[in-house]
């Protein structure tokens, strides 16, 4: 509901584009880091419960916090703990989804949340943007809103239950970087894996800027957000029936499928004007989502030792957070040294070499006690 309104409701308040650009680079940051660190805590302490429900509790208390006070110090402080509350629950929950599924169902189980999650991306702008038809520049109200399905999620928690472990870790000390020892200590397929994807992630900047060509070649801002939301309206519809899919033929031969169809997409918009053409080119980026974001942690999941999926996934979204800043840093200066067009072939190239890479690693192997 907040995603599409965030910016305009931040330069409404005073915010410049540099401090939008600040705070959500401090704020991917927490997530990011926190993600590692919560990840391994929940496999230390052999529990996945608490740091679901305490993860959705701070995002849902943040939204009226940004609302009730407009300082820029208390906004950076309401922001990350939105996001820091998803840094708490991402590797903990999950955890849960994989325990959940047996190898042979990991594409459809990460394939139905990333449909699940997705729905909300259609569902919450579309309300946004009926309100603020009848209520022009009402941003603060939407805040309000927002905490009610924030107070849904958390009360919705309260009916998981964590499941009896007899090889819970004893309680040891978890210093906030040791996480990173996993990346020593876990298989050598695990590291060949994230590094194709972290070099991808390197190059796969913010959606706003897939955004901001449409906004530039002609389209007007109901027009933008309608694309957006058709966008998210395609990944939720097919993320579930791709993992199944997936689970069918393979996650690594859907995984490349979806970054072809990335590819194709970025060398489309490099050199696209035209206002349906946009909207097929979307539709595929629509199809990549539901190829790869469920399909990687599934990837992940099956390939480590059950006691470690926390904070394998932890590990690697974390180190995803901070490659995707850098991506979309490194996408803002060639867009403004050289151009848009020279961008976007940059990463549509850069993509390529990725699949080829991912093409010289083999299938994955199941870790054997990751079988339910």
């Amino acid at each position: 509901m907040l995603y599409p309104i965030m910016p305009i409701y931040l330069k409404t308040i005073g915010f410049s584009i540099v401090l939008i650009g600040v705070l959500e680079g401090v704020a991917e940051a927490t997530a990011g880091l926190s993600k590692g660190y919560f990840g391994k805590l929940s496999d230390t302490s052999g529990k996945r419960v608490p740091f679901v429900q305490i993860g959705y509790a701070f995002s849902a208390i943040s939204k009226p916090m940004m609302a009730i006070f407009i300082y820029p110090l208390w906004i950076f402080f309401a922001r990350t703990i939105d996001r820091f509350g998803k840094g708490i629950r991402t590797g903990a929950r999950d955890a849960m989804l994989s325990d959940e599924a047996t190898v042979e169902t990991k594409g459809k189980v990460f394939g139905f949340h990333r449909s699940m999650d997705t729905l909300g991306a259609v569902m919450g702008p579309s309300l946004a943007l009926a309100y603020l038809y009848h209520y022009p520049e009402d941003y603060k109200t939407l805040f309000f809103i927002a905490f009610i399905p924030g107070l849904l999620a958390v009360f919705a928690s309260f009916y998981l239950k964590d499941k009896s472990a007899n090889d819970i870790s004893p309680k040891v000390a978890t210093p906030f970087f040791s996480f990173l020892k996993y990346w020593k200590v876990g298989p050598a397929e695990y590291r060949k894996l994230v590094i194709g994807l972290l070099v991808f992630t390197l190059f796969n900047s913010s959606d706003v800027f897939l955004l901001l060509k449409a906004k530039q070649s002609g389209l007007d801002d109901t027009m933008v957000i309608g694309i957006y939301i058709f966008y998210n309206l395609i990944y939720a519809l097919f993320a579930f029936p791709i993992g199944i899919i997936a689970d069918n033929i393979g996650l690594k031969t859907i995984f490349i499928i979806g970054l072809a169809l990335f590819a194709i997409v970025y060398f489309g918009m490099s050199v696209n004007t035209n206002l349906y053409l946009f909207f097929g080119l979307f539709f595929l980026y629509g199809i990549y989502a539901s190829a790869t974001e469920g399909i990687s942690k599934a990837w992940i999941s099956n390939i480590t030792n059950k006691k470690d999926t926390a904070t394998a996934i932890g590990t690697y979204t974390g180190l995803q957070s901070i490659c995707t800043m850098l991506a979309s840093s490194l996408t803002g200066i060639i867009w403004f040294k050289f151009s848009a067009t020279t961008a976007f072939i940059t990463t549509a190239t850069a993509t390529l070499f990725v699949i080829l890479y991912f093409l010289t690693i083999p299938m994955p192997t199941v870790v054997k006690n990751e079988i339910n």
